[in-house]
């Protein structure tokens, strides 16, 4: 039985190869011999693996992505201003008349509840400049649009509950995120613009390295993205109307009743429309009706808020974000106010004023003191229709600076503006004459036009001019502020007379557009223009970035005093050691120091800015 279980496990073991030499070792043949040949199949490559198709059809995702970005955030801006516009309209038309103020609410004061939500909405925006830099870069560009649109949202939710204690507080949160909500658009849609480039010429040396862009790469996506965007946001004016035309025009009176006690329009008129009837509704309507039309303009702010937040990607990469507010939270309060020490953002700032004061007016102004005075309440959501049609249509003829040159748009709608408003000094319609309403409809389209023209020429020429990513936020936020401004001013003077608000905007379009005319004939000289130098970022943790060239978190004064320690003290030093002779020599090195520092401070742009036009 021995003998047999050692020729038993003697036969199992396997055969020891001979010795080495220049012997091959032969594999036994089958799955186990093969098993290093699958692995090496199965781990490589696959045969009809392309790496640069791949890598194509990678970056053609990414540009798809980026075009979801823009749409989706011109459709969220649009949905949350056709809410929130639609809303106050309503809102005030009901809170105007005397019957409807008495019946449902008594004694308690929505007049007077009206006029300080108004106020809270139009003087909150002033201070805008000190804290929207700092709560974009705190919170981030998609997340700041985010969180303004919940704002609108809170808006629309106070009005199921009308009290001093909801709309106020509201109406004021609304003010408070009108600046950064439009910083942040402006933001994201140029920074998208820039992605876009970036995806397309991924090949690029200067895109593979993440540095600075040819100066004029990126203005042909800017130019596309910003028309895209006032093409869709333009519309929010024609969805305004919509509570407007399915629900409350069957409850107002016509033109003989409302503007029964009405006596003069247009250039002759005061105010907004003197002698407008206390009341307005033919009746009351149903609670339940209201709290229907409201409930579905809630649905569609959420709806814009789940827009920002699903749909819209990320403006930066989460580096470039810890960088941007790495800088210093004192930085970043104080560089909007040193670009304004930039030449091209001072001579603009007309030009941002007149684009608050006509879009205001054309509300305000055009379509109520000369269109509602002669048609009545009824036409309201014809003529805010037609002038939203024509905006939105409009957008796209800023398109025409892909082969024109770049002053046309601002200029062509400024030249439009200026001929209706010529026109609109001399001319006082007669009220109750509604065979004037293909006129009025005619010039709150041209209005439109050139509204198109303005608010897209000035977004696309504030990307063009500003190219760095780290100042984008900051421009915008001078932008939109001096339109808070202009805003603020409109609600002032809404009691003046209407020739002398139209003397106001022709003065300000003209000084704007000379403005712009010297700031290109600057540029054309090559006058150089200085920009704040953006700090470094100064990180606590060192080393967790990825590898760059320079592979060091140190700002720039922070070398300078480890290669020169001491250098201030040993001055200090020299200059007490010195008589007074040397002390005033060391007085005047040291303003000359102060100085220098300070100029040090901007970065000199060398007068180098021309009218690139876009690549093919």
């Amino acid at each position: 039985m021995a003998a047999a279980a050692e020729n038993v496990y003697s036969e199992a073991e396997l055969p020891i190869a001979p010795p080495g030499g220049n012997e091959e070792v032969l594999q036994p043949v089958g799955p186990e011999g093969n098993i290093q040949g699958q692995m090496e199949e199965f781990l490589g490559p696959h045969p009809d693996y392309d790496e640069e198709e791949e890598e194509r059809k990678y970056y053609r995702r990414k540009r798809l992505g980026v075009v979801k970005n823009v749409v989706a955030a011109s459709l969220g801006g649009m949905i949350t201003y056709s809410v929130y516009m639609g809303l106050l309209q309503m809102q005030l038309i009901l809170h105007y008349d005397e019957t409807y103020r008495e019946v449902k609410y008594g004694s308690l004061g929505l007049e007077d509840i009206d006029n300080k939500m108004l106020m809270g909405i139009n003087v909150t925006p002033i201070v805008g400049l000190l804290y929207t830099p700092v709560l974009i870069r705190f919170l981030g560009t998609k997340w700041m649009m985010f969180l303004a649109s919940g704002i609108y949202a809170l808006f629309v939710s106070t009005n199921y509950w009308e009290r001093y204690y909801t709309l106020v507080p509201s109406a004021v949160a609304i003010g408070v995120a009108i600046v950064p909500l439009w910083a942040s658009l402006g933001n994201y849609i140029t920074r998208m613009a820039q992605q876009y480039y970036e995806f397309v010429n991924y090949k690029a040396e200067h895109v593979q390295e993440q540095k600075k862009t040819p100066k004029g790469a990126c203005h042909r996506y800017v130019i596309i993205f910003q028309s895209v965007f006032y093409v869709v946001f333009h519309l929010s004016l024609v969805f305004a109307e919509f509570p407007m035309v399915l629900f409350l025009n069957d409850y107002l009176y016509d033109y003989n009743h409302t503007l029964h006690n009405v006596k003069q329009c247009g250039a002759t008129s005061h105010g907004v429309i003197t002698g407008l009837n206390k009341t307005v509704l033919l009746r009351l309507p149903r609670s339940l009706f209201l709290i229907k039309v409201e409930s579905v303009l809630m649905g569609a702010a959420f709806l814009s808020m789940i827009i920002f937040l699903v749909l819209c990607g990320a403006a930066y990469r989460p580096t470039e974000e810890i960088d941007l507010r790495s800088i210093g939270w004192g930085n970043i309060f104080q560089l909007p106010f040193k670009h304004l020490r930039d030449y091209r953002l001072r001579l603009l700032c007309p030009f941002f004023i007149y684009s608050g004061f006509e879009m205001l007016f054309a509300i305000t102004g055009l379509t109520l003191s000369y269109g509602v005075c002669s048609l009545g309440l009824r036409k309201l959501w014809a003529l805010v229709i037609t002038y939203g049609l024509s905006a939105s249509a409009c957008s796209t003829l800023s398109l025409s600076l892909l082969r024109l040159p770049r002053p046309v748009p601002l200029l062509a709608g400024a030249a439009l503006h200026l001929g209706v408003l010529v026109e609109l000094m001399c001319w006082s319609p007669p009220p109750r004459h509604p065979e004037l309403e293909p006129v009025l409809l005619l010039l709150a389209g041209v209005w439109g036009v050139g509204t198109a023209l303005n608010k897209t020429g000035l977004s696309t020429l504030l990307g063009m001019l500003y190219e760095d990513k780290e100042r984008l936020d900051f421009v915008y936020t001078i932008y939109h502020w001096w339109q808070a401004i202009a805003i603020f001013i409109v609600y002032l003077w809404s009691g003046l007379p209407m020739r002398a608000k139209i003397a106001i905007l022709l003065v300000t379009l003209v000084v704007a557009s000379l403005c712009y005319w010297l700031m290109e004939r600057r540029l054309a000289k090559r006058v150089p223009y200085r920009l704040p130098r953006i700090p470094r970022p100064r990180h606590k943790v060192k080393g967790y970035r990825y590898l760059e060239e320079d592979d060091s978190d140190e700002s720039d004064s922070e070398k300078s005093e480890g290669e020169n320690p001491g250098s201030e003290d040993e001055g200090g030093r020299d200059g007490d050691s010195q008589g007074s002779g040397a002390g005033t020599a060391g007085g005047r090195g040291g303003v000359r120091g102060r100085r220098r520092r300070r100029d040090d401070a901007y970065e000199q742009a060398g007068g180098v800015e021309e009218y690139v036009q876009p690549v093919e």
